[in-house]
């Protein structure tokens, strides 16, 4: 699936889950077949065009393209491309935060 041509809808975005190294005290960097958990940080590479409410009004996202933000975990829908790349679809309910 090519992901440039994925246009999320309604309050979605489509975002890449950023890889973070893993070290330990001493400065050992752990391989990614060791990180149990998901990464929560990702860059936002898309957006739709917001909520609409029931008398039509749109509401717009507060992200844009290239905006970093922390979601929940185990949120959103997994995406894989092409070329075996991991991505999400998420709601705007699901983004926690924007990282300034």
């Amino acid at each position: 699936m090519d992901v440039n041509k994925i246009k999320p809808l309604s309050d979605r975005i489509l975002v890449k889950p950023l890889k973070e190294e893993e070290k330990t005290k001493g400065g050992i960097v752990l391989p990614d077949t060791v990180s149990k958990e998901k990464p929560q940080v990702a860059e936002v590479l898309a957006v739709g065009p917001g909520r609409t409410n029931d008398e039509g009004k749109t509401f717009p996202m507060p992200f844009k393209k290239g905006d970093k933000v922390i979601y929940a975990k185990y949120s959103g829908t997994d995406i894989k491309s092409e070329d075996d790349e991991d991505y999400l679809l998420l709601s705007e309910k699901d983004v926690l935060a924007l990282l300034g």
